[in-house]
């Protein structure tokens, strides 16, 4: 038993027990009971769900907010720990305990105020973040056998609660600083910097290649778990706050890097990382074989009602075929679950290692083999098979894990004679992204990168190796998860500002 279990343990009675009526509850039960911590009487419960008939019929979120009276009570549920692990699993560092218990005590607004105040995408994280792995996996109830507080669909609540009551404020900074900054990314770490400079009275411009703002958030991640008016509302609140977007931009294609530097007083690079690792069995390159943000940017461009010919022609639509998605990442998810929604024959999951060595979150898994997904785990690609002009199936291979190694993660190793087949129309490539050549596009031989080719940043700072040129986000750490793009703009914003500051002390 460790040290949370034994915590719990001289307080509630043996998790998994049935709740029992208030005059068996033993004293300290009662008394955590009284003070809004009814964990031990009231079970976890999310909010309501849409059954797998309704939500294949379209792309809406497939979870709706929690009436009043079930946030409450499941804000209630939070034991305010004296050490909350739950803030130290958040990136964010959220103030979670503190917000659960305003929320428990019907103080909307003020819950609302402290989770904002550490984030500047609460209900944004609240829908997509993987908390089973961040700060529900890491709360104490979870640890100590009783189910943990539902701290995503909370936050979630708060913050749409918000946009309806009018309690987000508009960006109204205190004072002009007469000095801008521009921002090369429009998506999760670009809007989050965004936010933080302009509420510090900065000029602050986007630049972004596509023509909309949001990066994966607008055109990456399925309308099923983020509608796109959750985004639209934040990017027009930084337009209404003055921040402005220079769309349809490549950086190094349309308009060059120098330009950029030249234009402002300090510069932001947060482009992410888009550049898809590729299969490389036999038959890769026949047609059908696609990456995946390509599909999912194609589905999401139809939903917002875009004429979109590669999807008309079928080569990025999954209508009526049999498909075959290869990786177990969030982003595998959601090309399986866009797949059945657009009407494919049959889909499935390929991914060379089990199901509890999945890196996405155990929740969408969850909600995808609801609707219909097929996974073949421990399972590799060989080779694709048909012609150069269509895909008849795939060659997998039966795996088995190995010992774990020096980083405690096990390999995978083929296992003899475990050859077979599953027949696919279209193969979805969903293996991760890799950076772009930035230092080429960008035309800057000086900007220093690392091994793995994202930029090289000064320990424990943004700042690279051009004086005035930060980074921020995956195009740093590689790809991640959006709540640490958001984390990182924001610290990014916050060493701008004191770059900034500086160097205006120092001129005076």
């Amino acid at each position: 038993m460790n040290h949370l279990s034994l915590w719990c343990a001289r307080l509630l009675p043996f998790p998994g027990s049935p709740p029992r009526a208030d005059s068996t509850l033993p004293q300290k039960a009662r008394a955590l009971k009284s003070a809004n911590q009814t964990f031990v009487v009231v079970p976890r419960a999310g909010p309501a769900k849409a059954g797998v008939s309704a939500r294949l019929r379209g792309f809406g979120e497939i979870q709706a907010d929690f009436m009043p009276a079930a946030g409450t009570a499941q804000s209630g549920r939070c034991a305010q720990c004296g050490v909350p692990f739950c803030q130290t699993g958040c990136p964010l560092e959220n103030n979670i305990p503190d917000w659960l218990r305003l929320a428990a005590e019907g103080r909307a607004e003020e819950a609302w105020r402290q989770s904002q105040a550490t984030s500047t995408m609460p209900e944004i994280c609240g829908r997509i973040c993987p908390q089973d792995r961040l700060c529900e996996g890491a709360c104490t109830l979870e640890q100590s056998g009783w189910e943990t507080v539902t701290i995503g669909a909370v936050e979630r609540w708060l913050g749409d609660m918000a946009f309806a009551n009018g309690w987000v404020d508009p960006i109204r900074p205190r004072r002009e600083r007469g000095l801008s900054v521009g921002i090369v990314g429009a998506g999760p770490a670009g809007l989050a910097a965004a936010d933080r400079l302009r509420t510090a009275g900065y000029a602050v411009t986007v630049y972004d290649r596509h023509d909309r703002a949001g990066g994966l958030l607008t055109y990456g991640i399925p309308g099923f778990k983020l509608e796109k008016h959750v985004v639209q509302r934040r990017i027009d609140r930084l337009i209404d706050g003055g921040v402005v977007f220079r769309l349809n931009t490549g950086i190094g294609v349309d308009l060059p890097f120098a330009e950029v530097r030249d234009a402002h007083d300090a510069v932001l690079i947060a482009t992410g990382v888009y550049q898809a690792r590729r299969l490389t069995a036999p038959g890769c390159g026949s047609h059908g074989v696609i990456p995946a943000l390509d599909y999912l940017i194609a589905s999401n461009r139809k939903g917002f009602g875009d004429d979109v010919p590669a999807f008309e022609r079928g080569e990025l639509n999954a209508a009526g075929r049999r498909v075959v998605v290869i990786g177990g990442g969030d982003t595998a998810m959601d090309c399986v679950r866009t797949a059945v929604r657009q009407g494919a024959t049959s889909v499935t999951c390929l991914y060379r290692r089990d199901r509890d060595n999945m890196p996405g979150s155990a929740r969408e898994t969850l909600h995808a083999e609801e609707e219909g997904v097929v996974f073949e785990f421990l399972a590799a690609p060989r080779a694709v098979l048909g012609g150069a002009s269509g895909v008849t199936g795939v060659r997998a291979q039966r795996m088995a894990l190995s010992a774990p190694g020096p980083d405690g993660r096990q390999a995978v190793e083929a296992v003899p004679g475990g050859e077979f087949d599953l027949a696919a129309d279209l193969v979805i490539e969903a293996l991760g992204f890799e950076p772009e050549d930035i230092r080429g596009l960008f035309d800057e031989p000086d900007l220093a990168l690392t091994d793995a080719r994202t930029l090289r940043t000064a320990a424990r700072t943004r700042a690279t190796t051009l004086p005035g040129v930060f980074a921020a986000g995956d195009i740093v750490r590689g790809a991640s998860l959006v709540v640490w793009a958001v984390r990182d703009g924001q610290d990014a914003a916050a060493e701008i500002d004191a770059w900034l500051s500086k160097r205006v002390q120092v001129a005076a």
